[in-house]
């Protein structure tokens, strides 16, 4: 699969369909908000993968990894944010739950009518410098004193594994959905990146 849509999830969520399993995962708050920040997309950290979500000026609680750990990712100065897009229901409601945790609501989903094909491209262009910051946080935490640091440098790690296998693919679906609004079929070319 290269590209799912993640958003009529979150729109059935926000219409009140209960999130199967997130009680295990979020504690009831009564302080979460989209949209708090009326600059999250320009202050959305450089290390975000392209998608619906994003994270960009969050605590540093560290709560994202807790629930989401295939998909969020912090680094030293503890700002959040999404290293691999959800792929199911299940992988969805962890990102909310994420996002929830974060008590500056400093996530968001809009990413679809944020990213161009030119800005994919050009962050994919720079995957390299993300690869780098991602291998040298493992390098550094993987020895670290602090069990959180050593379990977050595990997520250092699947992010170099995603941007070697798995990324590229997703990101052409990405393209395509971008283009069409739609899932391309199973015969159906991608976009170049």
């Amino acid at each position: 699969m290269s590209y799912w849509d993640p958003i009529p999830t979150v729109r059935a969520c926000a219409e009140g369909e209960p999130l199967p399993g997130m009680a295990e995962w979020v504690p009831k708050y009564d302080h979460h908000s989209w949209s708090a920040w009326p600059s999250t997309w320009e202050e959305r950290n450089w290390l975000n993968v392209p998608g619906p979500f994003y994270g960009a000026v969050t605590d540093s609680c560290l709560t994202g990894r807790q629930v989401a750990p295939g998909h969020v990712l912090h680094g030293e100065d503890g700002m959040e944010f999404v290293y691999r897009q959800p792929r199911t229901p299940e992988e969805t409601y962890r990102v909310l739950a994420a996002a929830w945790l974060e008590i500056t609501a400093g996530y968001q989903c809009d990413g679809d009518e944020r990213w161009t094909p030119e800005l994919v491209r050009d962050w994919w262009r720079d995957r390299g410098r993300v690869r780098e910051w991602a291998v040298a946080l493992d390098r550094k935490w993987s020895v670290s004193k602090y069990e959180e640091e050593r379990e977050a440098a595990g997520g250092a790690r699947s992010y170099v594994a995603y941007i070697d296998d798995g990324l590229a693919e997703y990101l052409r679906g990405y393209l395509f959905w971008l283009a069409e609004r739609r899932p391309p079929a199973p015969d159906e070319p991608l976009p170049n990146l």
